[in-house]
């Protein structure tokens, strides 16, 4: 068997391919083998994405929500949240401060709040472009119509977490949406030109190691340039309150198993990761990972984007949160990125 899981790893790292019983696999191995996976990954990272570490700014500009997920903090339910709605104006000095600090990426995220409608956003894109920032956007199921007008605006990313590949345990979990229709707006982002960007929780009720696999194998589908993975942190105003936090150990195995099949895509080194455990941030960066998100909002709203509680960062200034990260990443041997941390794709396509 541990031959065999050696075979795995390694034709895993040469070709980037893998059934869903070989992921199953590769999941379920301990110690050892485990090592074995993680620093495969990490090999992989370093020969296609080198050691820089890409920091993108996250700005949480509202937490408004109108659907009803059985696990966010930020659902329509939840009527013990004080909501927040950042102006434009707002978001606009805050990713001005942002890039001051350093950074070249902003991501702008909320919870699905129809009151920024589709114009207020493309002006605000316009602005940030020309700051010579990249501007992902993070703004749940929207139209066509309005991914269009965002990506001519100058959109160069969009996040649209799948959440679970599990058509039935997504509805149980989603009441407002299916996956299809999440599945449909990935296709049209992929379309318009966005550098795409998805990802998985992992320890949701309901889930097993043939579920994740198929999480991976989604991601791997869907050619996705971004790929958050992070464990369940349960909320105390959810229905899924009582379920335990999701495994660090497996959320590794899943960064480090699609780092396999994905060299190319940029892997964060998640919040909630960080969140469960302080030195699980560190572990992501050498399985697989090459991205971190430092928060950027404004101290005043931090605390109220809670998606889940305590979430990691939410009480230090940015400025503390950046330099913690940075020493972080100098004390592994990484660099901190000083591009906009594009897709390598075109360029290994020109090269092939």
């Amino acid at each position: 068997m541990g031959k065999n899981i050696q075979n795995i790893i390694f034709n895993a790292a040469k070709r980037h391919e893998l059934t869903k019983e070989e992921i199953i696999f590769l999941l379920s191995c301990e110690d050892f083998h485990k090592d074995s996976l993680f620093a495969a990954a990490d090999r992989v990272r370093e020969k296609y994405l080198g050691d820089a570490v890409h920091l993108r700014g996250l700005i949480e500009f509202s937490n408004y929500c109108k659907c009803s997920c059985r696990y966010c903090g930020l659902r329509c339910g939840n009527k013990k949240l004080k909501r927040y709605r950042m102006t434009i104006e707002e978001i606009y000095q805050t990713a001005l401060r942002a890039h001051a600090l350093g950074y070249r990426t902003v991501v702008l995220q909320a919870g699905e709040d129809q009151y920024y409608d589709a114009d207020k956003i493309a002006a605000l894109v316009c602005r940030l472009k020309k700051l010579g920032l990249a501007v992902t956007l993070s703004c749940g199921i929207r139209s066509y119509e309005e991914y269009r007008l965002w990506r001519e605006a100058g959109a160069d990313r969009y996040l649209l977490k799948h959440e679970t590949a599990d058509p039935k345990l997504y509805k149980a979990l989603h009441p407002d949406s299916s996956l299809e229709e999440r599945l449909d707006c990935l296709l049209q982002l992929r379309r318009l030109g966005y550098q795409v960007g998805s990802g998985c929780i992992v320890g949701l009720p309901g889930q097993n190691l043939e579920t994740l696999a198929s999480d991976l194998l989604l991601l791997k589908e869907l050619d996705v340039e971004m790929a958050g993975i992070g464990p369940f942190i349960p909320h105390p105003e959810t229905p899924l309150a009582s379920v335990p936090k999701g495994s660090v150990e497996l959320t590794l195995k899943m960064i480090a198993v699609l780092r396999l099949l994905l060299p190319l895509a940029h892997l964060p080194a998640t919040t909630a990761l960080a969140t469960v455990d302080h030195d699980s941030r560190a572990q992501a960066l050498c399985c697989g990972a090459n991205v971190v998100m430092p928060n950027v909002t404004p101290q005043k709203y931090k605390q109220l984007y809670e998606i889940y509680p305590e979430k990691a960062g939410t009480n230090v200034a940015s400025t503390q949160n950046r330099r913690q990260i940075i020493e972080l990443i100098t004390a592994l041997g990484r660099k901190v990125a000083t591009d906009q941390g594009h897709s390598p794709k075109e360029r290994f396509q020109a090269v092939s």
